[in-house]
């Protein structure tokens, strides 16, 4: 590694506007992660979500601490995850903290777990790990159910939605 690049790496004052801005260049899906907890359904928009492992299937999704999800996730529980088709940007917006006025979102469940219906693919994991990371936690799940169909999923890059282009 050269100088510069260690003096970067090392600077401990990253800008967090700057930081979100450069993360942001990375391209990612829109997922909807959703739980039950005293028989209401909780969801949030998540693009912090990621496949760990192979063997055993582990699946990964980062929380900030000061969510609400945050609270209601623990080890032995269980999330889904719903990524989105691209025309669900509605339902990425209604659970990132901007609610439609008048929607009601349809779920199908599986292993007492909602998941939005019509999404592109749908994962059910039970909680066996959580490492607080910064000011978020890695929720570590072993996946206990999966299913997908075809169709073109939402991204989101920039601070933007957006689709792919046609193949």
């Amino acid at each position: 590694m050269n100088n510069h690049a260690a003096a970067v790496l090392a600077d401990p004052a990253i800008d967090p506007r700057l930081f979100r801005a450069t993360m942001g260049c990375f391209a990612t899906g829109v997922t909807v992660i959703t739980t039950a907890h005293d028989e209401l359904v909780h969801g949030m928009t998540a693009n912090a979500f990621l496949s760990v492992s192979l063997d055993p299937p582990l699946v990964l999704v980062s929380i900030g601490r000061a969510a609400k999800m945050h609270s209601l996730l623990a080890p032995g529980r269980r999330y889904g995850v719903s990524k989105l088709s691209e025309e669900q940007e509605h339902l990425s917006r209604h659970f990132s903290g901007k609610p439609v006025a008048g929607l009601q979102p349809h779920f199908v469940w599986h292993a007492g777990t909602p998941l939005i219906a019509d999404a592109l693919a749908h994962v059910v994991a039970r909680i066996i790990d959580a490492h607080p990371a910064g000011d978020h936690t890695l929720f570590i799940g072993q996946v206990e159910y999966l299913a997908y169909r075809d169709g073109r999923p939402l991204l989101f890059y920039r601070g933007q939605y957006g689709k792919l282009a046609a193949v």
